[in-house]
């Protein structure tokens, strides 16, 4: 059987291989040092930060539904400072890429801590999270607004212009290539997509919300269809590289939005069931891809008949 090559390389970023962890759903990393090897996976995207630490929203927080989890966690976070002095000294920065994750709720705030991050060696890229639904502020707010997207870009792009600029992207919008394209303009490098879809559960006996916020958003196997269509979508209309996300938990989900076009994929609401996945997922990709006859993944990418 062949030996399927799986490093990667896009948008100014070289992974070894195309397994991420999607922020919000792995901690700051080490939370899962006891499951795997974090060095074994292609980067780390840690917990969303920003500039002062964050309480989140009120409990409950998270929801189950039959195929998938709702949240609104609400971007509970450290802050910048302590994530800097406190966790990433011990994340394995030199092995493995760690991607900053960030929350703001202006442009001129998204671009203040970029530039904590412009001499930051521990930190290979940065991703933009216009998306996240469970915040008053900002979050699925610029999502939907293209120039707001546009303008959060180019305030990342502008305070920390020498590593690679994500923007993670809402698939709450009528199209997510109007969204993507505004990004492009802005001048990020990478595209990542899908964020969360809004959602709600309630209680028959109660008759109340499952979550506090009454809102959340709904992640795992329910929402890999719309994560591949817009993956699909991004992929045939822009220039950009993109990293699918959305319901990922075996290899054959992973080739899924590669067949569509993805460079990457990054791990989320599997993690909370099988702590392990991410890291089963990178030799199950390498037996799959190998099974396929592959020797890399580049000639697989997009290779989707219609």
């Amino acid at each position: 059987m062949a030996t399927l090559n799986t490093s990667v390389s896009f948008g100014g970023l070289t992974l070894k291989n195309p397994v991420l962890t999607a922020s919000g759903t792995f901690g700051y990393g080490l939370e899962f040092s006891p499951y795997g090897d974090l060095t074994k996976l292609g980067g780390l995207v840690v917990k969303g930060l920003s500039l002062k630490p964050r309480e989140g929203n009120p409990m409950p927080r998270i929801a189950e539904t039959p195929c998938g989890m709702l949240n609104a966690i609400g971007i509970q976070n450290v802050g910048v400072e302590v994530f800097l002095r406190n966790k990433l000294p011990l994340l394995p920065w030199r092995e493995t890429a760690v991607i900053a994750n960030l929350y703001a709720c202006s442009a001129e705030e998204f671009g203040d801590l970029a530039g904590l991050f412009a001499g930051e060696e521990g930190v290979a890229a940065l991703e933009v999270n216009v998306s996240c639904p469970n915040v008053k502020e900002g979050g699925a707010a610029f999502g939907a607004d293209p120039s707001q997207i546009e303008r959060v870009t180019a305030a990342v792009r502008k305070r920390c212009p020498k590593k690679p600029v994500i923007v993670k992207l809402s698939p709450n919008v009528t199209d997510i290539v109007v969204a993507g394209r505004a990004a492009a303009d802005g001048g990020a490098d990478i595209l990542s997509a899908i964020n969360t879809l809004t959602g709600m559960a309630v209680d028959v006996r109660t008759r109340k919300p499952r979550l506090a916020n009454v809102v959340g958003g709904l992640s795992g196997p329910a929402v890999k269809p719309v994560g591949l269509r817009c993956v699909w979508q991004l992929a045939r209309a822009l220039p950009l590289p993109v990293i699918g996300i959305g319901g990922i938990s075996t290899a054959e989900d992973a080739l899924e939005y590669m067949l569509v076009g993805a460079h990457a994929v990054q791990v989320g609401t599997a993690s909370f069931m099988r702590p392990d996945v991410a890291f089963t997922l990178v030799e199950a990709i390498e037996a799959l891809g190998a099974s396929l006859g592959l020797s890399s993944l580049d000639e697989y990418r997009g290779s989707l008949k219609t």
